[in-house]
């Protein structure tokens, strides 16, 4: 066996594995006699076939398996010798492989950088308090309010928080918007519907709820809009000026319930100091979630930091195919039409390229660390991660276990991801802790 390895850059080699005509020749007999063992042939007993008519008979099977006694011998002796730490190979090149003749295969293989772990113990990182303020908890009591409000009529012009029943028709240069965008009448001519003035957050039309202040029943108006650059709900309107002609038929204005029995039974509590702790008790849970994301966001950002190496190029397609089928699989449940990803395929693929680079990066620190530390997988962590998939990915556990019992692949995957997970705890509990000032 002959070994050529060449460098392709700092993580990606050419392994080149030559096995004489004598060593293929050898494999070859192995895998003819395998096959003969079984060989049922017209005349003879199984196991007694000549070999030559073995050959004949089951050429393809003898040649299919011969090729794959070849490469393995070849990556397996390849990889002892050059005590290369692969992450993937990337492509197989078999060249010829017959009995009677040497063969030289190429190996494509992406290896991991060598480095030297930075300081990874007593990352320094801060924190929110976790102690409500009142005044988060009375924002919080507004809320709860304002989604039990109720809408009256109002004989008077609109004021901010006033929902309007108004019509409208749009025109871009004087040409009906409705013709502009067929598919999204909407947008174009509406005979009734309602608008929050001036809310924080636009309605259907963008800014057309700002500009209804001081209009009442039977007042029209009208209202110029300026659609966004790169509008998705209906791109043809994206970065057009428009105006919309506008006719107020009611105004009507939000009551909140009063802090009484009824509102208390509706919260389930008995009075308004048992309110307010139960929202205190919820914030708190809240920030305390948030600080926990927080911790392990910053600990990842900051031993990035401290490092450069050289990652592997196939890891990173690998895991910009993973973040973008997520966020597909993300969108779609919450109703993005496919049609969308298509329009914006480049900017989503750069973007997940960018995360990418940035999770490899952060993957392959902790599974050093973890070897180092020798964090490893129990059955509670595999238990605990397929009932967290199986939630996710609204499966039942059982048959979610049963499908991974039949993938190696997912499996490993699983367990990696269960290391890495652990291993970014472990820093989270050995790193400087502060807590910020509370916020006035």
């Amino acid at each position: 066996m002959n070994i050529e390895l060449k460098d392709l850059s700092e993580t990606r080699k050419s392994l080149v594995v030559t096995l004489d005509q004598s060593e293929v020749d050898t494999e070859h007999k192995a895998v003819v006699r395998e096959i003969a063992k079984f060989a049922r042939l017209p005349g003879f007993r199984p196991g007694h076939a000549p070999a030559d008519l073995v050959v004949k008979r089951f050429a393809k099977e003898v040649r299919d398996e011969l090729k794959s006694k070849v490469v393995g011998k070849a990556y397996r002796g390849g990889i002892e010798k050059t005590k290369l730490e692969v992450v993937n190979v990337v492509q197989v090149d078999e060249g010829t492989i017959e009995p009677g003749l040497s063969s030289a295969i190429t190996f494509t293989i992406d290896v991991q950088a060598q480095f030297e772990l930075p300081e990874y113990l007593g990352i320094p990182v801060q924190v929110a308090p976790v102690e409500p303020a009142e005044t988060e908890i009375d924002a919080v009591i507004e809320g709860l309010r304002q989604e039990r409000a109720d809408f009256k009529v109002a004989e008077r012009p609109a004021q901010k928080g006033d929902y309007v029943k108004l019509a409208y028709e749009g025109t871009v240069d004087g040409k009906p918007v409705a013709e502009l965008a067929p598919d999204k009448q909407i947008y174009g001519k509406v005979p009734q519907t309602w608008e929050e003035v001036e809310s924080e957050q636009d309605g259907l039309i963008p800014g057309l709820g700002r500009q209804l202040a001081g209009l009442k029943p039977g007042d029209k108006k009208d209202v110029p809009v300026t659609f966004p650059a790169g509008f998705t709900a209906a791109p043809e309107l994206g970065g057009k000026a428009a105006v919309y002609a506008v006719e107020v038929q009611e105004v009507r204005e939000r009551v909140l319930p009063s802090l009484d029995e009824s509102f208390f039974k509706s919260q389930h509590v008995e009075g308004l100091d048992a309110l307010r702790q139960q929202v205190r008790q919820s914030l708190r849970q809240r920030k305390e979630f948030e600080n926990r994301r927080a911790l392990r966001q910053q600990v990842s950002e900051a031993l990035a930091a401290r490092i450069e190496f050289p990652l592997p190029e196939s890891l990173i397609v690998g895991e910009t195919q993973d973040v973008l089928r997520r966020f597909m699989e993300d969108n779609l449940r919450r109703g993005v039409p496919e049609a969308e990803f298509e329009k914006n395929k480049k900017e989503l693929y750069e973007n997940a390229r960018r995360a990418a680079v940035g999770r490899v990066k952060v993957q392959l620190l902790l599974a050093k660390i973890a070897e180092k530390e020798k964090i490893a997988v129990d059955e509670r962590d595999l238990d605990g991660a397929i009932l967290r998939e199986a939630a996710r990915s609204n499966q039942r556990p059982e048959k979610l276990a049963k499908e991974l019992a039949r993938d190696r692949e997912r499996i490993r995957s699983l367990q990696q991801a269960i290391v890495f997970d652990k291993a970014l705890d472990f820093l989270v509990s050995k790193a400087t802790l502060t807590t910020a000032a509370p916020k006035v």
